[in-house]
């Protein structure tokens, strides 16, 4: 089958190509990402094979669709950027990755709340230029503090899990309860006790219209004075201005985010020589407890092995007609 690859970078193509040396597709990779305007790049292309940042709303099926595509891969988990119900309308049908390396992106969140709290990267920047000076660097131990997990999914319950074995007492909200999350001691609460309680609140859950802003003025208003909060979930889960009106108050002791809701024309790719033009990022990384990486929490060799497989296992099955497991529901 013939696949147009969007938004591909080196690492997509080299794992991408290794995957999919048994099955054998033609595999057809572009650097642009999706939108309709790029769409006539996957002219003559059965599958589509998108990422989080391309835009597949009804005018972009509709294009695909009137070229031939019947397929939309997302080499993602999320897939809030694909527009299903046009998607189901149009014949096309939309897979992903249920399950990659959850420990990928939890370790991560592990990591930028250790970053930000202990402030790592102010400290590294210091070092270089040879000062040891320690003001301004202190942070607080984790031990004893709550930490608070929106989303007890995989990836949400391993975060916990690693928060656990810091000596933290663990607080969870999720529409759907994990026993795994209350066997390593989790305790379910409602949003609001959750973040007056919580000393770091980390985000784990998908983008919904139920979930957008979760994070929002009000809430942060509600939240526990001088508290972390994570996102290595989806940007649009955080009200961004409202965030930074916390910060500028205090409210919000620190932020660390891998992801961004404006992030579509930023992240994966080098800006460096450019003039950046969002206002809001760049208010962001000016905060000195603020830390901000591009979308990598997913980054490592195990998962984007296993999102490369996955992924060409479900154009496969698709070309042979079969079940397709990963297949996003039609609603």
């Amino acid at each position: 089958m013939k696949v147009a690859v969007y938004s591909a970078r080196r690492y997509d193509k080299s794992l991408l190509v290794k995957a999919n040396e048994q099955a054998g597709h033609t595999l057809r990779f572009l650097e642009d990402r999706l939108t309709a305007a790029t769409a006539a790049l996957a002219e003559g292309c059965g599958a589509v094979c998108v990422f989080v940042n391309d835009t597949v709303d009804a005018e972009v099926l509709a294009l695909l669709a009137a070229q031939g595509s019947r397929l939309v891969a997302t080499r993602s988990t999320g897939y809030n950027q694909i527009d299903t119900q046009a998607a189901a309308r149009l014949g096309i049908a939309v897979v992903r990755v249920t399950d990659y390396s959850p420990h990928s992106v939890a370790e991560f969140a592990v990591g930028l709340l250790l970053a930000v709290n202990r402030k790592i990267a102010r400290a590294s920047a210091r070092t270089r230029d040879g000062n040891f000076d320690l003001d301004g660097l202190m942070g607080f131990d984790l031990h004893g503090k709550t930490v608070g997990v929106i989303g007890t999914g995989k990836i949400g319950t391993i975060f916990a899990r690693i928060m656990a074995g810091f000596g933290c007492t663990v607080l969870g909200h999720d529409r759907y309860p994990s026993a795994a999350f209350e066997a390593l001691g989790g305790r379910y609460v409602e949003v609001d006790e959750l973040l007056a309680c919580s000393d770091v609140v980390s985000l784990h859950c998908p983008l919904t219209d139920d979930t957008r802003h979760i994070v929002n003025a009000q809430s942060l208003a509600r939240a526990k004075r001088g508290s972390v909060l994570v996102n290595t979930s989806r940007g649009g889960l955080i009200d961004t201005d409202a965030a930074i009106q916390a910060l500028k108050t205090g409210q919000l002791g620190g932020l660390a985010i891998d992801v961004y809701e404006q992030e579509a024309n930023l992240f994966f790719q080098d800006l460096s020589s450019t003039i950046i033009c969002d206002d809001v990022i760049q208010r962001l990384v000016s905060f000195p407890n603020v830390i901000v990486t591009g979308h990598q929490a997913f980054f490592t060799v195990e998962a984007i092995g296993q999102i490369m497989r996955t992924t060409i296992e479900s154009i496969t099955a698709f070309e042979r007609g079969e079940e397709l497991v990963n297949r996003v529901p039609e609603h």
